[in-house]
């Protein structure tokens, strides 16, 4: 089934606003209850937000991909598999819900709704957490999309809850949850003045994941492809 451009741009910006709001929301819950065990708060954070990309990738796939993230989308894009317009619509439409998502989560908890983050987030370091976040979340999206197409929500949850722990940055890899954090001085902010650079670092970390897996998931010349090797080795039909 397939579904208008309308349609595509509703469930990314409905989509990328869920999945802010639960980012935003949580780590101001977690906050809160954490007592200042910053430790207990990111746990908080991650948690959610891992379980909540699963979920808004299972509503939403089918409808518009489910990028929610202009990295993924430039992915796409140089792969051919979504038009231009259609790509600058998609980064549009993820930055607009986005903040949406963000002053949806200072509403829920009794914030004041505009912001600016005073959370600084800087240095080499940083940055290139960035670019290895990013490129592990389009690896994981471009192998898992080869092999287990069907297990991709699962795969990019569970890659963004390894990713908020195991990189210096706790894993933005999306210039949109960048942008929409730079407006909210909550737990999970970034100084409005920080965000450029991650998300120069989130963009190139998408383009090297590009091309290596555009050569690593080519076969050889006369090679087959998993499925064929499958087919081959299946019993014959009596």
């Amino acid at each position: 089934m397939s579904f208008d451009l309308t349609r595509r741009l509703s469930a990314e910006a409905l989509g990328t606003a869920l999945l802010l709001a639960t980012v935003v929301g949580s780590g101001i819950m977690g906050e809160r209850l954490a007592d200042g065990n910053v430790a207990i708060a990111l746990l908080g954070n991650t948690i959610a937000t891992g379980a909540i990309l699963v979920v808004l990738i299972l509503v939403f796939g089918p409808i518009s991909g489910a990028h929610f993230n202009p990295a993924v989308t430039l992915v796409f894009l140089l792969r051919k598999e979504i038009a231009g317009t259609a790509a600058i619509a998609y980064v549009a439409v993820q930055v607009a819900g986005g903040l949406a998502g963000v002053w949806a989560a200072h509403v829920m908890f009794a914030e004041a709704v505009f912001q600016t983050s005073t959370n600084n987030r800087t240095g080499g370091d940083q940055w290139f957490a960035e670019a290895v976040a990013t490129f592990g979340l389009v690896a994981t999206i471009l192998g898992t999309l080869r092999w287990r197409p069907e297990a991709v929500p699962f795969a990019v949850g569970l890659f963004i809850t390894a990713g908020y722990w195991f990189t210096a940055s706790t894993s933005f890899a999306n210039p949109a949850v960048t942008v929409a954090r730079s407006f909210t001085d909550t737990f999970s902010g970034i100084a409005p003045a920080h965000a450029p650079a991650f998300i120069a670092a989130q963009c190139v970390g998408a383009i090297v994941a590009t091309a290596v897996f555009a050569w690593l998931l080519k076969p050889a010349s006369g090679a087959q492809t998993a499925a064929e090797v499958a087919k081959a080795d299946a019993p014959a039909a009596e």
